[in-house]
């Protein structure tokens, strides 16, 4: 019984972990996107300066430009990002259905073992 138990509140804590992951994986996401942001709107503001939008334009703002490479390697990263959770999410589920497999198989046991300690609410009633 005791290693069920201990198998029990492992399956909690990696469920509990997993979600745990998600979370800061989705922090992740919400900081890198907020950032983003804040860098095509730099690009968007130095292209507005210097009047040339196109990067292969030799007139194209160095700023801009450096500014962009930034932007499209933040973009790399939350793609990264969303992948880790989706592959987070995935074990997730997996965990949770061990755990529900655990507890079942505790709640049955501690239903059989009431039953064989002759628990009076879980014997037959007598007709009187």
């Amino acid at each position: 019984m005791r290693s069920r138990e201990t198998l029990l509140r492992l399956h909690r804590f990696r469920t509990e972990d997993r979600r745990r992951q998600a979370a800061d994986i989705d922090g992740m996401i919400q900081d890198l996107t907020r950032k983003y942001d804040e860098l095509d709107s730099h690009v968007r503001f130095e292209e507005s300066r210097n009047g040339v939008t196109d990067p292969a334009n030799v007139n194209y703002s160095m700023a801009a430009k450096a500014t962009r490479g930034r932007r499209d390697n933040l973009l790399k990263s939350i793609a990264d990002l969303k992948d880790q959770k989706a592959s987070v999410v995935a074990q997730l589920a997996d965990e949770e259905v061990e755990l529900r497999k655990v507890e079942m198989l505790m709640e049955k046991e501690s239903g059989v073992s009431a039953a064989a300690s002759g628990s009076p609410g879980l014997q037959p009633a007598h007709a009187h």
